[in-house]
């Protein structure tokens, strides 16, 4: 069997030994969404890049820390995240945030399937979301994108609860009025 056709718990092991093919095909399996993930929150191509290479390095040198293969995906997902989110807060006004103490939990069944993300209209609302004040571009694309609840963004973004659905809600409504003066 070659290492294409092998199943990710397979091509997982075989990057534990530190095959440089198994890694290859997991980084082929996963770069795009992984990339989409972090340009969502950096809004930098190369930044974005950057981050998404760092945490494969990263997941693939404490691969030996996951207990369960089978959550490589979700775990993976967070590392992106937190990478995004600590460069998101060093660059913006809100550096007051430790990520290190912040755990996060990514869930596989919420937020936007990758495969919608070429619809049209999904294209047009993440284009403007883009045009929303930092702060509610990234809850919005934390809540709508990538599936996180309040108590999640809350701890994200080391906002209170009625913070943070005030700031969704307002993102919301600032998202409603600029698709409505784009149309």
């Amino acid at each position: 069997m070659t290492t294409t056709n092998q199943n990710i718990e397979q091509l997982l092991l075989h990057c534990k030994t530190g095959n440089q093919r198994a890694q290859l095909e997991v980084y082929n399996r996963y770069n795009k969404a992984m990339y989409n993930t972090a340009i969502r929150i950096v809004k930098d191509s190369f930044k974005a890049e950057d981050i998404m290479q760092e945490s494969f390095l990263t997941a693939f040198t404490k691969l030996n820390t996951l207990k369960d293969i089978n959550v490589f995906g979700a775990w993976l997902k967070r590392i992106v995240v937190n990478n995004s989110i600590a460069y998101y807060n060093k660059t913006s006004k809100q550096n007051e945030v430790p990520l290190d103490t912040v755990l996060y939990k990514v869930e596989n069944n919420n937020g936007i399937e990758e495969n919608h993300l070429n619809n049209e209209k999904v294209k047009q609302i993440i284009h403007v979301m883009t045009t929303l004040k930092p702060n509610y571009s990234l809850g919005l694309s934390l809540h709508l994108i990538e599936g996180y609840d309040y108590e999640e963004i809350c701890e994200i973004m080391d906002i209170s609860y009625a913070n943070c659905r005030t700031l969704i809600s307002r993102a919301k409504e600032s998202l409603r009025q600029k698709l409505v003066q784009t149309a």
